[in-house]
């Protein structure tokens, strides 16, 4: 194609144009206000001291989920698709990273469950492991620390579900985890 003929079939074009428009008019003025484009600049707000405090006084030992010892258990956030958790079962996504809990008190075990889930979020892991135990060692056999991990995951904004690990991987006695990571 030449030059020529490119100018001709560019005439053409707007020629097109122009007839589809001919009958076209302006909408008329709406009582809608337009804004203008500038923006006020944010002003950070500051934090009180209830904002301040660390990550593991925010999580909540209210017992929203209730479990019977040795079931199986999981959680998916609301919105996240049904597949997740399938996927998550089935070890589509590698353990990154592992967590221990034996022999933890309750409040030590939501310290190191919270600084274990931040560091965890800076590194951007996909999947972790907590081992929480099967509640053994513990007065009446139960599991203690199972249904507070639990609940203390759900409250997490980062965490996007959790279920029982299979057998190879602690079973009853341990959680993957799925977070959220954040380009």
């Amino acid at each position: 194609m030449t030059k020529k003929d490119s100018a001709h079939d560019d005439d053409d074009e707007i020629a097109l144009f122009n007839a589809a428009m001919r009958d076209v008019a302006p909408l008329p003025a709406s009582d809608k206000v337009t804004l203008s484009s500038s923006k006020v600049p944010p002003i950070p707000r500051k934090k009180n001291n209830q904002e301040q405090a660390t990550a593991e006084d925010t999580l909540s030992d209210h017992i929203a989920m209730e479990i019977e010892a040795g079931d199986e258990w999981s959680f998916l956030r609301p919105g996240m698709p049904h597949q997740t958790l399938r996927r998550l079962r089935r070890g589509y996504w590698g353990i990154q990273d592992n967590l221990d809990l034996h022999g933890f008190t309750r409040d030590e075990a939501r310290q190191e469950l919270s600084a274990f889930l931040d560091a965890s979020a800076q590194e951007k892991y996909r999947c972790v492991r907590v081992i929480h135990g099967k509640g053994l060692s513990s007065k009446n056999r139960e599991p203690v620390l199972k249904i507070r991990i639990g609940n203390w995951l759900m409250q997490r904004a980062d965490v996007l579900a959790f279920c029982q690990a299979k057998p190879e991987d602690g079973g009853g006695g341990a959680i993957l985890v799925l977070l959220k990571v954040n380009a």
